[in-house]
């Protein structure tokens, strides 16, 4: 199609908008169109500038244009000063053109009942959930389309291909983090002579991702396994911190990984009622004690969460083992996480579509089993392999199943994956990932003929800013096109026990672009945050929040 001609204008103080219309089907490039926004933050060097560099946040359903209006709070100087930083919304999310699968606000919040908890315990949870997924799955099959069924992350690459030209650089250069590794790697794959840079961090493997052969009718966690990075990564701290001891951390006193046993065990049989005099009356479940433990995984300086959680509800759940004093201190705790994910839940107008933009892409583009009423069988599967989190990444895609999520896109793709491409593909994996198992970067970089891994021993979910050693990689790849050395294996800054941990609003950067643009752009040299990475999968309600 022609290269469409991009009207910039000057917005949130340091950054340029526009929008443009792309067809809403390639297939038939003069019919129906999209509306598509992007932002970019300028090059701070414009005659050194080697061209624009795409960034996408993750999701599916992140904000390109937050993450880009962000970039100097987390990018290196070096890449500021060289790149056009650019980011776009995919269609239906954000200042794109939304997608919206229900006529109003009450119609969304009477059909989303059953979905607002982590994850489904109880029976009578299980059948809310059923409910409910069947609910969206069939407005979004209706209601929601066309553009759930022009959702795919095929139509987003044929978009960014269409940017990619609108602003002027011959070949793409590309930062992707956690499902923006999907759009990554299906970019390289579609065009693969149309990049001369392209970073993945915090892998998704495509064939798991999408499902093929047989593993089509499984459930997508039992293909991706982020549950199992995050199991992984739970024991792991819970066995450091019974090393450090008592005085780095609370549950030392006894055997750490016992101890959060326990306290799920006894969550399981019965949930805490906490009645706080300052925030209230709060029920907390076991499935709000795995959320926030997800939760916490997803920041390095998380396990003084783990930690100091389940010290909390340990005492808690047996009030008479504990002073008074310290119940007291416990129930102040736990009711100030409580009384977070209870504002956090609290929204009505305007339509939030943050849930149908995640169902959009990842119904469209992979495969699901049929019957959502199959899900408590197959996440109780999960939950024995990789034990508290295969249920909460399992039933995130129930509103999927596939006789009730009808609509499709036929221009979907999917596969192959291991296309020879002219340049390399660096991929970026964490040992300690929460979402993205450290697994799919090695079976990604596998995969794709011309990639490097660069493997990080680092937490929290995704690598960039963990340490100089990964970020220094990244940059020198974008920057050089000169990839790490093969084997090369970096160590987070941050390991759990050894230091004290940040406040948690200096670890991650802003995404809402009205804190950014009140805060104004950073100065050069000023300390850098952790990218504004949003996960694969829907926002749950959690006693924690990052």
């Amino acid at each position: 199609m022609p290269t469409p001609k991009l009207d910039w204008y000057a917005c949130y103080g340091y950054a340029e908008c526009a929008t443009t219309r792309l067809p809403l089907d390639y297939d038939q490039p003069k019919g129906a169109t999209t509306e598509i926004a992007l932002l970019r933050v300028k090059a701070r060097d414009q005659q050194s500038r080697i061209g624009s560099l795409f960034l996408n946040p993750g999701g599916p359903g992140g904000s390109g244009t937050d993450i880009a209006l962000a970039a100097p709070y987390f990018l290196s100087d070096e890449l500021l000063d060289r790149f056009d930083i650019v980011g776009v919304d995919p269609r239906g999310v954000a200042a794109s053109d939304n997608v919206k699968c229900f006529p109003s606000v009450k119609d969304q919040t009477r059909a989303y009942a059953g979905l607002n908890v982590a994850f489904p315990w109880t029976k009578a949870e299980e059948k809310a959930y059923i409910d409910s997924s069947k609910a969206v799955g069939r407005a979004c099959s209706t209601t929601g389309k066309p553009l759930t069924g022009a959702m795919s992350t095929a139509e987003v690459a044929r978009d960014m291909e269409v940017l990619r030209r609108a602003v002027g650089d011959k070949k793409l250069s590309y930062l992707g983090f956690s499902y923006g590794t999907a759009l990554g790697q299906y970019y390289a794959n579609m065009f693969p002579d149309r990049f001369r840079a392209l970073v993945v961090d915090g892998v998704l493997d495509p064939n798991a991702w999408v499902g093929q052969g047989k593993a089509r009718g499984d459930l997508q966690e039992t293909r991706l396994r982020s549950a199992d990075g995050a199991y992984k990564a739970l024991h792991e701290i819970l066995l450091r911190c019974d090393k450090a001891g008592e005085q780095a951390c609370p549950l030392a006193a006894g055997d750490p990984v016992a101890s959060y046993e326990l306290v799920a065990q006894r969550l399981r049989k019965k949930p805490v009622v906490i009645d706080d005099p300052d925030a209230g009356s709060f029920t907390v479940s076991y499935a709000d004690f795995v959320g926030a433990s997800l939760s916490s995984l997803y920041s390095p300086y998380g396990y003084a969460d783990i930690a100091s959680i389940t010290a909390d509800l340990l005492v808690l759940t047996d009030p008479g083992s504990a002073t008074a004093a310290r119940l007291a201190q416990a129930r102040t705790a736990v009711a100030k996480r409580a009384e977070q994910a209870r504002q956090q839940r609290r929204y009505d107008f305007p339509y939030n579509n943050g849930l149908e933009t995640f169902l959009g892409v990842d119904c469209t583009d992979a495969y699901h089993p049929t019957d959502a009423g199959a899900w408590p069988a197959l996440t109780a599967k999960e939950d024995k392999r990789a034990p508290y989190f295969g249920r909460a990444w399992g039933w995130s895609a129930a509103p999927c199943a596939r006789n009730t999520w009808t609509v499709r896109d036929e221009d979907a793709y999917t596969g192959p994956f291991n296309r020879k491409t002219s340049a390399p593909v660096l991929v970026v994996g964490n040992y300690w990932d929460p979402a993205t198992n450290y697994d799919a970067a090695v079976s990604s970089a596998k995969l794709l003929p011309n990639s490097r891994l660069l493997s990080s021993d680092s937490w929290g979910h995704t690598a960039y800013g963990t340490s100089a050693c990964v970020t220094g990689a990244v940059d020198a790849y974008l920057l050089k096109g000169t990839l790490p050395k093969k084997g090369t294996r970096c160590t987070g800054d941050v390991q759990p026990f050894v230091e004290v941990p940040a406040e948690p609003e200096t670890s991650r950067a802003a995404a809402p672009k009205s804190a950014l643009a009140a805060e104004g752009e950073p100065a050069r040299g000023e300390p850098k945050r952790l990218p504004p990475v949003v996960a694969p999968r829907p926002a749950v309600g959690t006693l924690t929040v990052r």
